[in-house]
């Protein structure tokens, strides 16, 4: 069975026509005859950064501004625009871009591959220009040192594909959805399917060039450990613009399995999710197991909406092992080897970056930064750290029959392994030891108008409320790449109270927040790099 309209957008997580007028209020105060001179000036190659700059004046300006939105609510004509958007495609461009940008008392903002919620990397609401990396893509794989180093506007995909013209049994543990940017993927944690047994993508970044509010570049020894520490898993767009990770890469066998099973109500799917709470977590690090629940209209039979539960693993061996270990550990599964396929690693990819469909495709689809499908968005997540009741599964599965609702999706993915064996404080991603799988809500739509999004809105929200109970507390966890400013947010400005930013910094970050502020204060204390859930300028002592 097929699932075509919003498999592609989930899977950014297993793991996911606007005016070209510019916003009247920005251009109000400075217009991009003022800043181009500025680049010109600050940039040794002053003739090829006009071309790769674009204005509203260009014809250019719009397809450019519109290629890297994957969320369609923020592609609207009411939609604030940019000043201008620069595609540098060496680091100076970046600078000039900082140094000008800060002269002119212009906000950045930062995007890579723009799989961004709620669209933080190419909308503000104040003057602005947006910095696309998507020319700084290039990716150099070392194969003795089991490394690589990837700029932050390359794809995941082409990360993948690079790694697999070197070599087939090296990989790296980041998602699963191809055109997911490689920046803004690291900058807040990044996850797929090799977090059980390797952790996230940013906890094997090993050094990364980043150049700082003053628009000076720094590698990890220059930077300084606590701003290294900092943007591996505190989010994009607080501490400067990170052009390039160097990563660790990491062994997978020649043969791995994948396997996908779909289980409706008459299925005992409830059951089955039920019982998975209490084995995922404890399953060999090797294997993955996760959980796709599906509603709304696509997956509609005739008049009538059925859910769908679609269990989906990957495991890193053959499969008549995996068959033993599920037979073991999850016989209710009644997962069979037809079910199942050995591949390669890279492969594995391909099929899961492709909606989970089955069909052969060639491993240069990796290298395709068009997503299956765009539409518009909303996304929450949850951690949980106790197993929910049947009947609150039941009450779950009844909403996503809603009728009014065009795609509803809720991934579970189960942690223990690596997950619970890195300390919450090695990076600023503090969701470890304790949680057995995380949530995400996702709605999607394609239909237009403000009445469709407030019916998504009001469905997504209704069922994040229902759970309340269910889930972490004190805080209520949230995962930072899936920006929710339903949480809280800092001003359209990027300014708040403590009080304030604790509020949404507590659910994404636990304990890590106070430092996280700490490092903002020391390396940007006038808060250049700022939009609405960015760290703020707040302590002034280390935490």
């Amino acid at each position: 069975m097929k699932f075509s309209l919003l498999l592609p957008l989930s899977l950014a997580f297993i793991v996911v026509c606007s005016s070209s007028s510019v916003w009247p209020s920005a251009s109000s105060h400075v217009n991009h005859e003022e800043f181009l001179p500025c680049l010109l000036h600050h940039s040794p190659d002053s003739k090829s950064i006009t071309k790769l700059v674009y204005t509203p004046i260009n014809t250019s300006y719009s397809p450019v501004l519109n290629f890297s939105i994957r969320n369609l609510r923020f592609s609207t004509p009411n939609t604030p625009k940019p000043l201008l958007i620069i595609t540098p495609s060496n680091i100076s461009h970046v600078q000039a871009a900082v140094i000008c940008s800060k002269s002119h008392g212009i906000q950045i903002r930062i995007r890579s591959g723009g799989h961004d919620f709620e669209g933080l990397s190419y909308v503000a609401y104040h003057p602005f220009v947006v910095v696309d990396l998507i020319n700084l893509s290039s990716v150099t794989i070392e194969v003795e040192q089991s490394t690589a180093w990837v700029q932050s506007g390359a794809t995941l995909g082409e990360l993948y594909y690079r790694i697999a013209e070197k070599s087939r049994t090296l990989a790296f543990p980041a998602g699963n959805c191809p055109t997911v940017g490689v920046g803004g993927h690291f900058s807040g944690g990044g996850f797929g399917t090799l977090l059980r047994k390797y952790g996230l993508a940013a906890d094997n970044v090993i050094d990364a060039y980043i150049v700082d509010a003053n628009g000076e570049f720094h590698d990890r020894k220059s930077m300084g450990e606590d701003l290294f520490w900092a943007i591996r898993g505190g989010g994009g767009g607080s501490f400067g613009i990170v052009v390039a990770w160097k990563v660790k890469l990491v062994p997978v066998p020649a043969t791995v399995t994948i396997c996908t099973i779909s289980r409706t109500l008459e299925e005992e799917a409830i059951k089955l999710i039920d019982q998975w709470q209490y084995v995922a977590n404890k399953l060999d690090e090797d294997l993955f197991l996760g959980i796709n629940l599906l509603g709304g209209k696509i997956v509609a039979q005739g008049d009538k909406i059925n859910p769908i539960a679609l269990f989906f693993s990957l495991f890193l061996g053959k499969a008549d092992e995996l068959m033993a270990i599920l037979n073991k550990t999850f016989p209710q599964l009644g997962l069979t080897k037809e079910e199942c396929k050995e591949t390669s690693w890279i492969e594995s990819v391909v099929y899961t970056g492709n909606g989970l469909q089955i069909e052969d495709q060639p491993l240069e689809v990796l290298l395709n930064r068009t997503p299956l499908a765009n539409g518009n968005i909303k996304m929450k997540s949850d951690y949980v750290k106790e197993p929910i009741s049947k009947a609150t599964i039941k009450e779950v599965w009844q909403r996503l029959k809603s009728q009014d609702i065009e795609g509803a999706n809720l991934v579970f993915i189960p942690y223990g392994g690596r997950m619970s064996q890195i300390s919450e404080s090695e990076i600023p991603f503090s969701h470890r030891a304790g949680n057995l799988y995380k949530i995400g809500y996702l709605t999607g739509w394609f239909e237009p108008g403000l009445n469709a999004e407030k019916t998504h809105l009001n469905w997504i929200r209704d069922i994040y409320s229902y759970m309340t109970p269910f889930v972490t507390k004190s805080p209520r966890a949230a995962y930072v790449n899936y920006r929710d400013l339903d949480i809280g947010s800092n001003s359209k400005y990027g300014k708040t109270s403590y009080k304030r930013a604790h509020v949404w910094g507590s659910k994404y970050f636990g304990s890590n927040f106070d430092r996280l502020v700490y490092v903002k204060n020391e390396v940007d204390p006038y808060n250049f790099f700022r939009h609405e859930q960015s760290i703020p300028v707040l302590l002034k002592r280390r935490i």
